[in-house]
């Protein structure tokens, strides 16, 4: 039985203290070990977040799973990718550590270039809706609209539909490299890649499963992109 460590994360010390979030993860990773026939050997619990450049430098539990699961020659295993971090850089750094990383919503098929890809998508999909949140205030205030100003309802309406197909084009686009590799690896029906993506993790735009309806819907936004 090959051998792994784990490592969870929660970002506030409310969480630490509270256990929340690290019992799920806990499950999770203890389910996909048993499944995949690791041996967890070792665990490292880490209070802080994920953000800044720095963010390795402040997360010593993290350092201290990679420096064991190299001497070990054995891979870190997490629930979900962003317990490692959102950011494309950060997981890059990581990668270049040469110790394997595992997540398991992922799959243990997921290589290094899927991980960068899963995180290159959540990264993109967090700037673009931020910069269209800045955006749609921006233009609202200069318009004069205010918040709670019925007087401007209407043009309110159509503006926030005007986000909300943007922030849809935006996810549609970040997806399809995901469904464009499933396809390459012979995933061809509707109903398979809806399936193939819950099981790797991805949610849709709304947090939701895939279904094929779902899929047809993105494939067919982003076609018209």
């Amino acid at each position: 039985m090959q051998q792994a460590i784990a490592y969870y994360r929660v970002s506030t010390a409310r969480q630490g203290r509270s256990g929340l979030g690290i019992e799920a993860q806990r499950e999770a990773v203890t389910r996909f070990a048993a499944a995949e026939e690791f041996e967890l050997i070792a665990e490292f619990v880490e209070v802080e977040t994920g953000k800044g450049a720095d963010a390795l430098d402040r997360r010593p539990q993290l350092a201290a799973a990679l420096a064991t699961g190299r001497a070990k020659r054995c891979p870190v295993i997490v629930a979900k990718l962003d317990r490692l971090s959102r950011d494309v850089a950060f997981v890059a750094g990581l990668m270049a550590e040469k110790v394997p990383f595992i997540v398991a919503e992922l799959g243990a098929d997921a290589d290094p270039f899927m991980l960068h890809l899963y995180a290159a998508l959540a990264e993109k999909e967090r700037r673009l809706i931020s910069e269209r949140t800045r955006a749609a205030l921006a233009a609202r205030k200069a318009t004069g609209a205010r918040l709670g100003n019925r007087s401007n309802a209407a043009q309110a309406a159509a503006r926030g539909r005007d986000t909300l197909r943007a922030e849809a084009d935006a996810f549609a686009a970040n997806v399809m490299p995901v469904i464009d590799a499933l396809r390459a690896a012979g995933v061809a029906d509707l109903r398979g890649l809806a399936s193939a993506l819950n099981s790797r993790g991805i949610r849709t735009a709304r947090g939701g499963l895939w279904h094929v309806s779902n899929v047809k819907n993105v494939i067919e936004r982003a076609s018209s992109l």
